[in-house]
């Protein structure tokens, strides 16, 4: 099992990353869709479709949003860490992606520039 951390420097206030992570029609406007999500501890969400699904484990508003994972046919979930950092009008994320089946870590590492907060975080500065 492989784990991944990283840092975003987001030019776009707390408030406004933290609706990109947790609401689904913005999640559906920078690309992750079609999404089911909520800010709700418990909620089992999808994003692409059910590509990716899991369940919402941990909710701190517009600080810390925990999830279970899973993506492909895993046996086992991962645990996905946001935790956002209001900086004035800018956010830092850190994520913390842990218990990653070896044989996906690389793509999955690539995948979160490419795929998740790549495109969340030019969705939001554009704004």
């Amino acid at each position: 099992m492989k784990t991944i951390k990283k840092t975003y420097q987001i030019n776009a206030p707390v408030e406004k990353v933290w609706e990109a992570l947790v609401m689904a029609k913005v999640i559906n406007q920078w690309g992750g869709g079609p999404a089911k999500m909520d800010e709700k501890e418990g909620t089992e969400f999808s994003l692409w479709g059910g590509d990716i699904h899991g369940t919402n484990t941990e909710i701190i508003s517009q600080k810390k949003l925990v999830q279970e994972w899973f993506g492909g046919n895993w046996d086992e979930a991962s645990l996905v860490t946001f935790t956002l950092k209001n900086q004035g009008q800018k956010t830092k994320v850190t994520l913390l992606h842990e218990k990653i089946p070896d044989r996906d870590a690389q793509d999955i590492e690539k995948g979160w520039d490419e795929y998740y907060m790549g495109p969340l975080q030019e969705f939001v500065e554009g704004e």
